[in-house]
């Protein structure tokens, strides 16, 4: 299916900020053609058949089972899904990488952590990076599932701080080989890996260089016994040990130094991959939430009749409607943008790490928040189940802890909240977003008198309306910091995560309501009453963390009247009309009640 707009000039990575989207230029996850939904399905029999019923045998550490149902994953085209057809994959585009990510990652946390390692930091490094005879050698048998790959970065002391890695890969007397000495820990899949992407520093280089090999081709690595874990138990998870590793020239991944670009742009992808994977989590723990309220009956009915009960499944339902609609706009805009530069001109492998590099503020936005919705939605989850959710025999309990590791790896969520700042106001001192200009015309409006036009009575208007004042409200504050501040705002680590938050609360929004409108567009026959109101629901909750994010920041940079301009300002700009949210979430809880599961 070509899913590729009329207008193929889609917004840059980071200027949803300061431009405005149409719901037609945005891809929804109904809009999935024939050929993804046989994917999806085949996929979703592999889960119920293969996973689902093994689901114990994940918590008791069966690394064993882990490593089979990769390989069955393999033979049934799973792990094929992105790579090209001349590396024997199925070719098939990005987003559809997403369906499938999200629908294998959704029943337990130990395949999740497999297939993504696997899939993602353990095979794009060679698909973006590699040589042809590098490709050639590994891409079939990776995809194929005969040969596992790992990705072997952090380091005791190189955790966030990945480039200051202390493994060290030296040059051999004859000149044709490379030694490598170090230690890697937290490795994924490390236990069955047959192919090791491994960062080392060569001689004092400022950076990193990356190499690719097979396991049984060395001498000198050695493997720690399994992690043991809170979650994720059956994901192979151990410490890498490499002693004088001799691999050959050719085994050099891009070029010398490179590693760290190599690095971080695979975590670009994983951070996307991880938002959509941890999402389908939270649908399946909502749906096991929503069937326990059901059939839970106190003070003889059952508790999903409660109010307060109704509220967690509404407000759970709301954080994974709003996931699933930025996902998938997302993963839609880097596979566009890949097929744009590819048909100007540029090869595949550019284009794709073009294409990623160009949403990387955005791939880091959905790792923070869904990696945060999987945390909520498991916990409100145990708290529906009550004592039983407490319990090793609940479903629950292990969505749970499998959750929590998602806020860590592909990044910390912190670290990303400073990325997202960092990479916004880098793209502007580039002159690549335009981001002064607008700040300007905010500071310019809070000095005017404010309009009173009526409200219009539009699908979404209003809700538009609030959405750029939102954006108006971070163009303020950012502005404001940045002008007081200058180049050492990056040190003002509580200020950058305030600016952080409202950047995420806006995407997540504007997501939400684009996804909305357009199904309206596609089908203006059907009602869709409860997913208005998840975006209503969504959109005061937006308000009101903006407005406590912009105060706390206001407090902390102004004083006197400069600061009573400011919070007036903010005020102005985070004001929403009043409606009933109880009533609004009582329709979504009802939708999801009636249905007994997740259904939007």
């Amino acid at each position: 299916m070509n899913t590729i707009k009329k207008n193929d000039q889609i917004l840059k990575g980071g200027e949803f900020l300061i431009k405005e989207t149409h719901a037609s230029e945005v891809f929804i996850r109904e809009e999935f053609g024939e050929e993804q939904m046989m994917m999806l399905n085949a996929t979703k029999e592999f889960s119920e058949k293969e996973v689902r019923p093994n689901l114990m045998r994940f918590e008791d550490k069966d690394y064993d089972l882990v490593e089979k149902l990769m390989r069955k994953a393999g033979q049934l085209g799973l792990l094929a899904i992105s790579v090209p057809e001349k590396y024997q994959g199925l070719g098939m585009g990005f987003n559809t990488s997403m369906l499938i990510c999200e629908e294998i990652s959704s029943l337990t946390g130990s395949i999740a952590t497999a297939f993504g390692a696997h899939t993602g930091i353990g095979t794009l490094p060679i698909l973006l990076y590699g040589n042809e005879d590098q490709k050639m050698h590994y891409l079939p048998k990776i995809s194929s599932g005969e040969w596992m790959a790992c990705y072997n970065l952090t380091e005791p002391d190189a955790g966030s701080d990945a480039n200051s890695g202390k493994t060290k890969a030296v040059l051999t007397a004859d000149g044709e080989h490379y030694e490598i000495t170090g230690q890697k820990i937290w490795i994924s899949n490390a236990g069955f890996a047959h192919v090791f992407i491994v960062f080392a520093r060569i001689e004092e280089d400022k950076n990193i260089t990356g190499f690719v090999f097979e396991k049984d081709q060395v001498q000198g690595l050695t493997l720690n016994a399994e992690e043991q874990k809170l979650g994720i138990r059956s994901s192979s998870t151990r410490q890498v040990f490499f002693n004088k590793v001799k691999v050959p020239k050719s085994a050099m991944l891009g070029k010398r130094g490179e590693g760290f670009k190599i690095a971080m742009n695979a975590l670009n992808v994983g951070r996307i991959k991880l938002g959509v994977a941890v999402n389908g989590a939270a649908k399946k723990t909502i749906n096991y939430a929503i069937s326990y309220a059901n059939e839970r009956i106190q003070f003889k009915t059952p508790i999903s009749s409660f109010g307060a009960i109704q509220y967690k499944i509404a407000e759970m339902a709301t954080k994974i409607y709003v996931a699933d609609a930025a996902n998938y706009r997302c993963g839609q805009n880097i596979e566009n943008r890949i097929k744009t530069l590819e048909k100007e001109g540029l090869s595949s492998q550019k284009a794709k790490l073009k294409g990623f590099q160009e949403f990387s503020i955005e791939c880091a936005i959905l790792k923070v928040f869904c990696s945060e919705v999987i945390q909520y939605v498991s916990d409100e989850a145990v708290q529906i189940y009550g004592g039983m959710g407490f319990s090793a025999e609940s479903e629950v309990e292990a969505c749970y802890r499998d959750a929590r590791i998602s806020r860590i790896y592909e990044g910390t969520n912190e670290i990303n909240r400073l990325l997202i700042v960092k990479m916004i106001l880098k793209k502007a001192s580039s002159g690549e977003i335009d981001l002064m200009k607008s700040v300007k015309e905010v500071v310019n409006e809070i000095m005017s008198i404010p309009s009173f036009n009526k409200p219009s009575k539009e699908l979404f208007e209003d809700e538009k309306n609030n959405l750029k004042n939102f954006k108006k409200a971070f163009l303020l504050i950012a502005g404001t910091c940045f002008d007081k501040l200058g180049s050492t705002l990056a040190e003002e680590q509580e200020l950058m995560m305030n600016i952080s938050e409202m950047i995420i609360e806006i995407y997540l929004l504007e997501s939400a309501l684009l996804k909305t409108e357009k199904l309206i567009t596609l089908n203006p026959k059907e009602s869709f009453r409860e997913q208005i109101a998840m975006c209503q629901n969504f959109l005061h909750n937006t308000a009101e963390k903006i407005h406590l994010n912009g105060k706390e920041a206001i407090y902390a940079i102004a004083t006197g009247d400069e600061q009573k301009i400011l919070l007036l300002g903010l005020k102005r700009f985070t004001k929403v009309s009043p409606i009933n949210l109880k009533e609004k979430r009582r329709l979504i809880a009802k939708k999801l009640i009636n249905k007994g599961k997740y259904c939007f």
